[in-house]
C-alpha cells in the first residue's frame, strides 16, 4: 500500500519561502504522478496547487501559486518537494501530498494521501 508522509510545515513569516517534502513508500514511486493540495481554514475542499508527472517530471501549477511555486521529485529517494515563495497569510493551510496513476488536477482522482502538515504564515 502506498504511504505518503509530509515534512517541513510550521510557522513562517510573510514574505518568506516554504519548503515541504513528501516521502513515499510502499509503491513503485517512479510510476506515480504526484500532486500537492492544501486545505485552508474554514474550507472543506482541498485546493490544487500543482502536480508533477511520473514520466519526464512535467509540472503544472494552480493559479493561486503559479509563478511562485516549484515542484520537484527525486526518484532515487522516493521523495517529492514543494516550494512556495513570497508567502502571505492567505497561504496558511494544511498542505497535503497525493499520488495517483492519473495525470490530473482533480482531488477525486488521487487515491493515496499523506496526513497533511500545517503551515501558518504570520503577518
Amino acid at each position: 500500500q502506498v504511504q505518503l508522509v509530509e515534512y517541513g510545515g510550521g510557522l513562517v513569516q510573510a514574505g518568506d519561502s516554504l519548503s515541504l517534502s513528501c516521502a513515499v513508500s510502499g509503491g513503485e514511486f517512479k510510476y506515480l504522478n504526484l500532486a500537492w493540495f492544501r486545505r485552508s481554514p474554514g474550507k472543506e475542499e482541498r485546493e490544487f496547487l500543482g502536480r508533477i508527472t511520473a514520466t519526464e517530471s512535467r509540472t503544472y501549477y494552480g493559479d493561486t501559486v503559479k509563478g511562485r511555486a516549484s515542484i520537484s521529485r527525486d526518484n532515487a529517494k522516493n521523495t517529492a518537494h514543494l516550494q512556495i515563495h513570497n508567502l502571505t497569510p492567505e497561504d496558511t493551510a494544511v498542505y497535503y501530498c497525493a499520488a495517483s496513476t492519473w495525470v490530473t488536477i482533480l482531488e477525486s482522482r488521487y487515491f493515496h494521501w499523506g496526513q497533511g502538515t500545517q503551515v501558518t504564515v504570520s503577518s
